[in-house]
């Protein structure tokens, strides 16, 4: 299983309650270019419409210029593969106030591409502080360890 794309700063803007699995809907091109690693979910996130699921700003550019289809937009809504179970689940999860769904990466499983899905609470500017609270703690006991180990 390599990791295509990850979406970096989750775990920092917001506090994962749930995570799902899906496949996404590609052109081919859009396969290769994901495999080349070039894709990008930043700014990524996930509605739901019509009964289904769309990765919504989700930037693949294409593989090759000069052959992509006229018209290409890299930037397109794709559709995502989920159940009908957890597609009711999360409308339901989603109408929420302050949840959103957000993509976390985008791997490969066996010849299929998979996105991570997480449902997500948007955290607060203390929260934030706190985090990094926490990893400057933790940056400096592994430090001090490594250090100490070393004498």
């Amino acid at each position: 299983m390599t990791t295509l794309a990850d979406n970096k700063k989750i775990l920092y803007n917001y506090k994962i309650l749930d995570e799902y699995e899906a496949g996404i809907e590609l052109f081919g091109f859009e396969v290769k270019a994901v495999r080349k690693k070039s894709a990008s979910l930043k700014g990524a996130y996930v509605v739901i419409r019509g009964g289904e699921a769309y990765l919504v700003n989700a930037h693949i550019p294409p593989y090759q210029v000069g052959n992509t289809p006229e018209g290409y937009d890299p930037e397109r809504p794709r559709r995502l593969l989920l159940k009908k179970a957890e597609i009711t689940k999360l409308i339901g999860r989603e109408k929420e106030k302050g949840l959103t769904l957000v993509p976390v990466s985008m791997y490969n499983k066996g010849p299929l591409i998979k996105v991570r899905v997480a449902l997500v609470r948007g955290k607060k500017k203390h929260d934030k502080r706190e985090t990094l609270k926490k990893r400057d703690a933790q940056r400096h006991i592994g430090r001090t360890l490594k250090n100490q180990y070393r004498n």
